[in-house]
Protein backbone atom coordinates (compact mmCIF):
# COMPACT_ATOMS: atom_id res chain seq x y z
CA UNK A 1 0.00 0.00 0.00
CA UNK A 2 1.47 3.43 -0.70
CA UNK A 3 0.58 6.21 1.58
CA UNK A 4 1.77 10.02 1.90
CA UNK A 5 3.48 10.93 4.89
CA UNK A 6 4.94 14.22 6.39
CA UNK A 7 8.63 12.93 7.30
CA UNK A 8 11.85 14.39 9.45
CA UNK A 9 14.84 13.97 7.03
CA UNK A 10 17.26 16.17 9.44
CA UNK A 11 16.57 17.98 12.66
CA UNK A 12 15.77 21.51 12.69
CA UNK A 13 14.44 21.06 8.89
CA UNK A 14 10.99 21.49 7.88
CA UNK A 15 8.96 18.15 7.33
CA UNK A 16 8.89 16.54 3.61
CA UNK A 17 6.10 14.92 2.23
CA UNK A 18 6.79 11.22 1.27
CA UNK A 19 5.04 8.84 -1.04
CA UNK A 20 5.88 5.90 1.47
CA UNK A 21 5.18 1.89 1.08
CA UNK A 22 3.30 1.30 3.61
CA UNK A 23 3.66 -3.32 4.80
CA UNK A 24 0.53 -4.87 6.05
CA UNK A 25 0.28 -5.64 9.53
CA UNK A 26 2.43 -8.34 11.13
CA UNK A 27 1.61 -10.32 14.11
CA UNK A 28 -0.76 -8.48 17.20
CA UNK A 29 -0.27 -5.05 14.66
CA UNK A 30 -3.51 -2.99 13.43
CA UNK A 31 -3.31 -0.97 9.82
CA UNK A 32 -5.62 2.20 10.61
CA UNK A 33 -6.63 4.87 8.09
CA UNK A 34 -5.68 8.20 9.93
CA UNK A 35 -8.90 10.61 9.97
CA UNK A 36 -6.92 13.61 11.94
CA UNK A 37 -4.12 14.05 13.73
CA UNK A 38 -2.73 16.84 15.76
CA UNK A 39 0.13 19.33 15.81
CA UNK A 40 1.62 18.96 19.39
CA UNK A 41 4.57 20.44 20.36
CA UNK A 42 6.18 17.08 21.29
CA UNK A 43 6.67 16.58 17.63
CA UNK A 44 8.32 20.20 17.37
CA UNK A 45 10.74 18.36 20.14
CA UNK A 46 11.48 15.96 17.85
CA UNK A 47 11.93 18.39 14.95
CA UNK A 48 14.27 20.48 16.81
CA UNK A 49 16.92 17.82 17.92
CA UNK A 50 15.71 17.83 21.52
CA UNK A 51 14.71 14.49 21.52
CA UNK A 52 16.28 11.85 19.56
CA UNK A 53 15.22 9.37 16.88
CA UNK A 54 16.26 7.26 14.24
CA UNK A 55 15.78 9.28 10.77
CA UNK A 56 14.24 9.51 8.38
CA UNK A 57 10.88 9.16 10.62
CA UNK A 58 6.99 9.87 10.60
CA UNK A 59 6.21 11.95 13.26
CA UNK A 60 2.68 12.57 14.83
CA UNK A 61 1.74 10.49 18.40
CA UNK A 62 -1.88 12.37 18.70
CA UNK A 63 -4.30 11.41 16.42
CA UNK A 64 -7.21 9.35 15.72
CA UNK A 65 -9.00 6.99 12.49
CA UNK A 66 -10.40 3.83 11.05
CA UNK A 67 -9.23 0.55 11.29
CA UNK A 68 -8.38 -0.77 7.99
CA UNK A 69 -6.98 -3.97 8.90
CA UNK A 70 -5.67 -6.60 11.71
CA UNK A 71 -2.74 -8.68 11.59
CA UNK A 72 -2.63 -12.43 13.28
CA UNK A 73 -3.40 -12.86 16.68
CA UNK A 74 -5.67 -8.90 17.05
CA UNK A 75 -8.23 -9.91 19.05
CA UNK A 76 -9.51 -6.92 20.52
CA UNK A 77 -10.31 -4.57 17.31
CA UNK A 78 -11.96 -5.43 13.84
CA UNK A 79 -12.01 -3.31 10.30
CA UNK A 80 -14.13 0.09 10.97
CA UNK A 81 -13.02 0.54 14.64
CA UNK A 82 -12.86 3.58 15.54
CA UNK A 83 -9.99 4.13 17.54
CA UNK A 84 -7.47 6.74 19.50
CA UNK A 85 -3.86 6.08 19.47
CA UNK A 86 -1.89 6.23 22.38
CA UNK A 87 2.01 7.17 22.14
CA UNK A 88 2.96 4.99 25.29
CA UNK A 89 1.31 1.67 24.14
CA UNK A 90 1.43 -0.60 27.34
CA UNK A 91 0.92 -4.63 28.19
CA UNK A 92 -1.72 -4.21 30.82
CA UNK A 93 0.00 -6.80 32.80
CA UNK A 94 2.69 -5.33 34.49
CA UNK A 95 3.04 -3.44 38.05
CA UNK A 96 2.36 -0.03 36.40
CA UNK A 97 -0.58 -0.80 34.35
CA UNK A 98 -2.06 -3.36 37.26
CA UNK A 99 -1.80 -0.48 39.99
CA UNK A 100 -3.10 2.19 37.31
CA UNK A 101 -0.86 3.74 35.95
CA UNK A 102 -0.17 2.24 32.55
CA UNK A 103 1.71 5.68 31.27
CA UNK A 104 4.78 4.37 33.18
CA UNK A 105 4.59 0.55 31.43
CA UNK A 106 7.59 -0.28 30.20
CA UNK A 107 6.26 -1.94 27.41
CA UNK A 108 7.02 0.38 24.40
CA UNK A 109 10.25 1.55 25.34
CA UNK A 110 11.88 -0.40 22.80
CA UNK A 111 9.47 1.49 19.86
CA UNK A 112 11.10 4.78 21.66
CA UNK A 113 13.91 4.20 21.35
CA UNK A 114 14.61 2.30 18.02
CA UNK A 115 11.96 3.66 15.87
CA UNK A 116 10.95 -0.08 14.93
CA UNK A 117 8.41 -2.37 15.38
CA UNK A 118 9.28 -4.59 18.21
CA UNK A 119 10.17 -7.56 15.43
CA UNK A 120 13.36 -4.69 14.41
CA UNK A 121 11.38 -4.01 11.32
CA UNK A 122 9.80 -0.79 10.26
CA UNK A 123 6.73 -0.49 8.25
CA UNK A 124 7.17 2.29 6.23
CA UNK A 125 9.92 2.51 3.29
CA UNK A 126 10.87 4.35 0.58
CA UNK A 127 12.85 2.95 -2.70
CA UNK A 128 14.53 0.64 -0.68
CA UNK A 129 15.04 2.60 2.85
CA UNK A 130 13.34 2.16 5.98
CA UNK A 131 11.52 4.94 7.15
CA UNK A 132 11.06 5.16 10.99
CA UNK A 133 8.25 5.82 13.50
CA UNK A 134 7.96 8.02 16.51
CA UNK A 135 6.51 6.97 19.42
CA UNK A 136 4.79 3.87 17.81
CA UNK A 137 2.24 6.22 16.66
CA UNK A 138 3.40 8.18 13.47
CA UNK A 139 0.00 9.39 12.34
CA UNK A 140 1.28 11.82 9.93
CA UNK A 141 0.90 9.75 7.41
CA UNK A 142 -3.07 8.46 5.12
CA UNK A 143 -2.17 5.06 7.12
CA UNK A 144 0.29 3.81 9.96
CA UNK A 145 0.48 0.12 11.49
CA UNK A 146 0.83 0.19 15.23
CA UNK A 147 0.73 -2.35 18.08
CA UNK A 148 -2.78 -3.28 19.28
CA UNK A 149 -1.86 -2.39 22.80
CA UNK A 150 -1.17 1.35 21.29
CA UNK A 151 -5.03 1.34 20.44
CA UNK A 152 -8.24 2.45 21.89
CA UNK A 153 -11.56 2.19 20.86
CA UNK A 154 -13.28 5.15 20.27
CA UNK A 155 -17.36 5.16 20.31
CA UNK A 156 -19.00 6.27 17.28
CA UNK A 157 -20.71 9.22 17.86
CA UNK A 158 -17.25 11.14 18.80
CA UNK A 159 -16.15 13.32 16.04
CA UNK A 160 -12.72 11.68 15.17
CA UNK A 161 -10.86 15.31 15.08
CA UNK A 162 -11.98 16.48 18.33
CA UNK A 163 -11.00 12.76 19.95
CA UNK A 164 -7.82 13.21 18.27
CA UNK A 165 -6.99 15.79 20.78
CA UNK A 166 -7.54 13.13 23.29
CA UNK A 167 -5.02 11.33 22.35
CA UNK A 168 -2.40 13.90 24.43
CA UNK A 169 -3.10 17.33 24.95
CA UNK A 170 -6.47 16.76 26.46
CA UNK A 171 -5.47 14.23 28.45
CA UNK A 172 -1.72 15.44 29.76
CA UNK A 173 -3.17 18.61 30.82
CA UNK A 174 -6.71 18.06 32.21
CA UNK A 175 -5.47 14.82 33.61
CA UNK A 176 -2.07 16.73 35.48
CA UNK A 177 -5.19 18.86 37.30
CA UNK A 178 -7.73 15.84 37.84
CA UNK A 179 -5.48 12.49 37.72
CA UNK A 180 -1.64 13.62 39.09
CA UNK A 181 -2.60 16.99 41.40
CA UNK A 182 -6.07 15.78 42.65
CA UNK A 183 -6.70 19.49 42.89
CA UNK A 184 -9.96 19.56 45.00
CA UNK A 185 -12.90 22.84 44.83
CA UNK A 186 -11.40 25.22 46.22
CA UNK A 187 -7.80 24.95 45.97
CA UNK A 188 -6.51 27.95 44.00
CA UNK A 189 -3.94 27.08 40.70
CA UNK A 190 -1.35 28.64 38.74
CA UNK A 191 -0.43 27.49 35.22
CA UNK A 192 2.64 28.62 33.82
CA UNK A 193 2.60 28.43 29.70
CA UNK A 194 -0.77 28.63 28.04
CA UNK A 195 -0.21 26.73 24.71
CA UNK A 196 -2.20 24.06 24.05
CA UNK A 197 -1.49 21.29 26.60
CA UNK A 198 -1.42 24.43 29.65
CA UNK A 199 -4.87 25.36 27.87
CA UNK A 200 -5.92 21.84 29.17
CA UNK A 201 -4.61 22.17 32.49
CA UNK A 202 -6.87 25.55 32.72
CA UNK A 203 -10.20 23.87 31.59
CA UNK A 204 -9.17 20.72 34.07
CA UNK A 205 -8.74 23.37 36.75
CA UNK A 206 -11.97 24.76 36.12
CA UNK A 207 -13.36 21.33 36.14
CA UNK A 208 -11.89 20.58 39.46
CA UNK A 209 -13.48 23.51 40.74
CA UNK A 210 -10.56 25.39 41.77
CA UNK A 211 -10.22 29.08 42.28
CA UNK A 212 -8.55 31.56 42.25
CA UNK A 213 -7.34 29.74 38.63
CA UNK A 214 -4.37 31.71 36.82
CA UNK A 215 -2.99 31.65 33.97
CA UNK A 216 0.73 33.10 32.98
CA UNK A 217 1.51 33.89 29.19
CA UNK A 218 3.05 36.37 27.26
CA UNK A 219 1.18 36.50 24.29
CA UNK A 220 -2.10 38.15 25.08
CA UNK A 221 -4.24 35.78 22.54
CA UNK A 222 -3.35 32.94 24.46
CA UNK A 223 -4.52 34.54 28.22
CA UNK A 224 -7.54 35.52 26.08
CA UNK A 225 -8.24 31.70 25.29
CA UNK A 226 -7.32 30.92 28.52
CA UNK A 227 -10.41 33.25 30.44
CA UNK A 228 -12.44 31.57 27.75
CA UNK A 229 -11.73 27.76 29.16
CA UNK A 230 -12.05 28.94 33.09
CA UNK A 231 -9.32 31.42 33.67
CA UNK A 232 -10.17 33.48 36.77
CA UNK A 233 -7.38 35.71 36.26
CA UNK A 234 -4.57 36.47 33.79
CA UNK A 235 -0.90 37.02 33.69
CA UNK A 236 1.14 38.48 31.21
CA UNK A 237 4.75 37.80 32.30
CA UNK A 238 6.06 40.48 29.90
CA UNK A 239 4.44 43.10 31.87
CA UNK A 240 4.08 41.36 35.26
CA UNK A 241 6.41 39.29 37.65
CA UNK A 242 4.34 35.81 37.57
CA UNK A 243 5.62 35.11 41.39
CA UNK A 244 4.35 38.18 42.26
CA UNK A 245 1.20 38.70 40.67
CA UNK A 246 0.41 34.95 42.15
CA UNK A 247 1.20 35.75 45.07
CA UNK A 248 -0.94 38.79 45.40
CA UNK A 249 -3.99 36.86 44.09
CA UNK A 250 -3.25 34.27 46.69
CA UNK A 251 -3.25 36.44 49.74
CA UNK A 252 0.62 36.11 49.70
CA UNK A 253 1.05 32.99 49.84
CA UNK A 254 1.31 31.80 46.51
CA UNK A 255 -0.90 28.81 44.89
CA UNK A 256 -1.87 25.85 46.47
CA UNK A 257 -0.51 24.35 42.93
CA UNK A 258 1.19 25.65 40.21
CA UNK A 259 1.60 23.66 36.79
CA UNK A 260 4.46 24.41 35.06
CA UNK A 261 3.80 23.56 30.53
CA UNK A 262 6.52 24.98 29.43
CA UNK A 263 9.41 22.87 29.95
CA UNK A 264 12.21 25.56 30.47
CA UNK A 265 14.19 25.42 33.69
CA UNK A 266 13.70 29.23 34.28
CA UNK A 267 9.49 28.58 34.28
CA UNK A 268 9.95 25.72 36.50
CA UNK A 269 11.80 27.73 39.13
CA UNK A 270 9.17 30.49 38.42
CA UNK A 271 6.37 27.81 39.51
CA UNK A 272 8.47 26.63 42.51
CA UNK A 273 8.70 29.99 43.70
CA UNK A 274 4.62 30.98 43.25
CA UNK A 275 4.10 27.88 45.30
CA UNK A 276 2.69 28.59 48.66
CA UNK A 277 4.73 26.65 51.57
CA UNK A 278 3.10 22.97 51.29
CA UNK A 279 1.95 22.98 48.14
CA UNK A 280 2.55 21.36 45.00
CA UNK A 281 4.54 22.39 42.35
CA UNK A 282 3.63 20.05 38.78
CA UNK A 283 6.29 19.95 35.79
CA UNK A 284 4.19 19.10 32.94
CA UNK A 285 6.50 20.91 29.88
CA UNK A 286 8.61 18.40 28.38
CA UNK A 287 12.12 19.67 28.83
CA UNK A 288 15.32 18.74 26.34
CA UNK A 289 17.17 15.17 27.09
CA UNK A 290 19.63 16.29 29.87
CA UNK A 291 18.37 19.21 31.29
CA UNK A 292 19.61 19.91 34.80
CA UNK A 293 17.32 21.67 37.44
CA UNK A 294 19.04 23.56 39.92
CA UNK A 295 16.70 23.09 43.18
CA UNK A 296 17.61 24.47 46.92
CA UNK A 297 16.77 21.29 48.77
CA UNK A 298 16.98 23.42 52.10
CA UNK A 299 14.09 25.30 51.22
CA UNK A 300 11.91 22.27 50.34
CA UNK A 301 12.61 20.89 53.18
CA UNK A 302 11.50 23.87 55.18
CA UNK A 303 8.79 24.97 52.91
CA UNK A 304 7.67 21.31 52.99
CA UNK A 305 7.15 21.44 49.20
CA UNK A 306 6.39 18.80 46.89
CA UNK A 307 7.79 18.95 43.45
CA UNK A 308 6.27 15.69 41.04
CA UNK A 309 6.76 15.47 37.35
CA UNK A 310 3.49 14.09 35.20
CA UNK A 311 3.16 12.07 32.08
CA UNK A 312 0.36 11.75 29.98
CA UNK A 313 -1.70 13.15 32.76
CA UNK A 314 -0.99 10.34 34.97
CA UNK A 315 -3.75 8.72 33.16
CA UNK A 316 -5.44 5.35 33.79
CA UNK A 317 -5.62 5.60 30.10
CA UNK A 318 -8.54 3.07 29.47
CA UNK A 319 -10.57 4.27 32.20
CA UNK A 320 -9.51 7.83 32.13
CA UNK A 321 -10.37 8.91 28.47
CA UNK A 322 -13.76 7.25 28.18
CA UNK A 323 -14.55 9.51 31.07
CA UNK A 324 -13.34 12.20 29.19
CA UNK A 325 -14.94 12.01 26.09
CA UNK A 326 -18.24 11.45 28.31
CA UNK A 327 -17.52 15.32 29.87
CA UNK A 328 -17.61 16.16 26.09
CA UNK A 329 -20.53 14.53 25.76
CA UNK A 330 -21.95 16.61 28.61
CA UNK A 331 -20.85 19.81 27.24
CA UNK A 332 -18.07 20.14 30.53
CA UNK A 333 -15.10 19.40 28.91
CA UNK A 334 -14.43 21.80 25.54
CA UNK A 335 -12.55 20.15 22.03
CA UNK A 336 -13.98 22.32 19.42
CA UNK A 337 -13.13 25.65 21.06
CA UNK A 338 -9.62 24.10 21.07
CA UNK A 339 -9.01 23.90 17.05
CA UNK A 340 -8.16 27.22 15.55
CA UNK A 341 -7.20 25.68 12.31
CA UNK A 342 -8.01 22.92 9.77
CA UNK A 343 -5.06 21.62 7.63
CA UNK A 344 -3.95 19.60 4.98
CA UNK A 345 -0.81 16.99 5.13
CA UNK A 346 0.99 19.57 2.70
CA UNK A 347 0.15 22.44 5.30
CA UNK A 348 1.77 20.46 8.25
CA UNK A 349 4.76 23.31 8.65
CA UNK A 350 2.23 25.83 8.72
CA UNK A 351 0.71 24.29 11.28
CA UNK A 352 4.17 24.21 13.06
CA UNK A 353 5.15 27.96 12.61
CA UNK A 354 1.47 29.13 13.82
CA UNK A 355 2.47 26.95 16.97
CA UNK A 356 5.31 29.16 17.82
CA UNK A 357 3.77 32.21 16.66
CA UNK A 358 1.05 31.21 19.17
CA UNK A 359 -1.72 32.59 16.82
CA UNK A 360 -3.34 29.04 17.25
CA UNK A 361 -4.69 27.27 20.37
CA UNK A 362 -4.38 23.78 18.30
CA UNK A 363 -3.96 22.78 14.59
CA UNK A 364 -5.34 19.73 13.31
CA UNK A 365 -4.20 17.54 9.81
CA UNK A 366 -7.42 16.57 8.46
CA UNK A 367 -7.03 13.60 5.79
CA UNK A 368 -9.22 12.84 2.76
CA UNK A 369 -12.15 10.46 3.80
Amino acid sequence: MRARAAVLTEVKKPLEIWDVEVDPPKGGEVLVRVVAAGVCHSDLHYIHGDLATVLPAVPGHEGAGIVEAVGPGVTRFQPGDHVLFVFRAFCGQCFYCLNGRPALCDFSNPLRRTGRMFDGTTRFHRDGQDVHHILGVSCFAEYTVVPEQGLLKLPEDIPLDRAALVGCGVTTGVGAVLFAAGVRPGESVAVIGCGGVGLNVVQGAALAGAGPVIAVDVVPQKLQWAKELGATHVVNAREQDPVEAIRSLTEGRGADYAFEVIGRVETIQQAYEATRKGGTTVVVGLAPQGTILPLDPLDLLRAEKTIKGTVYGTANLPRDIPRLLELYRLGRLKLDELISRRLRLEQINEGFDAMLSGSVARSIVVFDT
